[in-house]
């Protein structure tokens, strides 16, 4: 499975982005996904995961309110839209396809990896 990110850029503090996330084929049928990031000097930390028929989601707390996780398995994407966005969100954004059909945080439920898309959030 190929993982191609895009979306990321620069926005002002309270903007918004959407990220989008294709998969090289079709992955819906069985496996959840999932968006992460990794700021400079920092670990990967997990944002948000659907699962495999969009049913289920978890968004960690510090963008709960404000990010919103979606897939469409037609177009064999997930999507992360980010509002009210803020300077701490500054980070490299991951999708990840996870070895299992439920929703989770872990990373090592998600052995496919995309490139990354940079997020930048100005003051």
């Amino acid at each position: 499975v190929q993982l191609q990110a895009s979306g990321g850029g620069l926005v002002q503090a309270g903007g918004s982005l959407s990220l989008s996330c294709a998969a090289s084929r079709r992955t819906g049928s069985n496996n959840a996904m999932g968006w992460f990031r990794q700021a400079p000097g920092k670990e990967r930390e997990f944002v948000g995961s659907i699962s495999w028929n969009g049913g289920s989601t978890i968004h960690a707390d510090n963008v709960r309110g404000r990010f919103t996780i979606s897939r469409d398995n037609a177009k064999n994407s997930v999507y992360l839209q980010m509002n009210s966005l803020k300077p701490e969100d500054t980070a490299v954004y991951y999708c990840a396809v996870s070895r299992f059909s439920y929703s989770g945080r872990e990373l090592g439920a998600y052995p496919y990896w995309g490139q990354g898309t940079l997020v930048t959030v100005s003051s």
